[in-house]
C-alpha cells in the first residue's frame, strides 16, 4: 500500500509503501516554532520506504545532524531526518493526503507542553526525546 502527502502549493510531495513504524505528538520548542503550532504531530517511516516525489524538498540543517526539509516554493515544513534516527524518515501528519488516518500512539517531550494545550487523550507521555523512551519506541523523532 502506497501513503502520499504533499505540501500547501501540492508542488512538494512525498510517498511511501507499507506502515508507518510509530506516530506522535512532540511538544518540544524546536519542533513548535518550525510549525508555528502549539504541538505537532509526527510519524515515521523507513527510509528505505519513502522516497520525495514532485519537487525536490529545500533542507537545512537546523543544528549538527539535524535536517528539516521543506516545500522550495511555499515553505511548508516537509520531514526531519537526524544522524541520531538514522535510517528513519519523520513526516508531519499534516501532511498527509488523508491526514484523518493518522493515529498517535504517544507524546514526546511532554515537560514542554504549553500550560494552556489541553490534550487528554489517555496516551503515554514521555518526558524527554525518544531516547529515553521504551525500547520499541526509540525509531521516533
Amino acid at each position: 500500500m502506497t501513503i502520499r502527502g504533499y505540501c500547501l502549493c501540492k508542488k512538494t510531495t512525498w510517498a511511501y509503501e507499507g506502515d508507518a513504524t510509530w506516530g506522535c505528538y512532540c511538544h518540544c520548542d524546536d519542533c513548535r516554532r518550525n510549525c508555528a503550532a502549539p504541538v505537532v504531530a509526527w510519524l515515521g517511516v523507513p527510509l528505505k520506504n519513502f522516497r520525495w516525489t514532485g519537487a525536490a524538498p529545500k533542507t537545512l540543517e537546523s543544528s549538527k545532524g539535524v535536517f528539516r526539509h521543506f516545500c522550495a516554493h511555499c515553505g511548508s515544513p516537509m520531514g526531519f531526518e537526524a544522524d541520531h534516527y538514522k535510517g528513519g524518515m519523520h513526516l508531519y501528519a499534516a501532511s498527509l493526503e488523508d491526514p484523518t488516518k493518522f493515529e498517535p500512539t504517544f507524546h514526546v517531550n511532554y515537560q514542554s507542553k504549553l500550560p494552556w494545550l489541553a490534550m487528554e487523550d489517555g496516551l503515554p507521555k514521555y518526558d524527554s526525546t525518544l531516547l529515553h523512551a521504551p525500547e520499541d519506541l526509540r525509531s521516533g523523532p
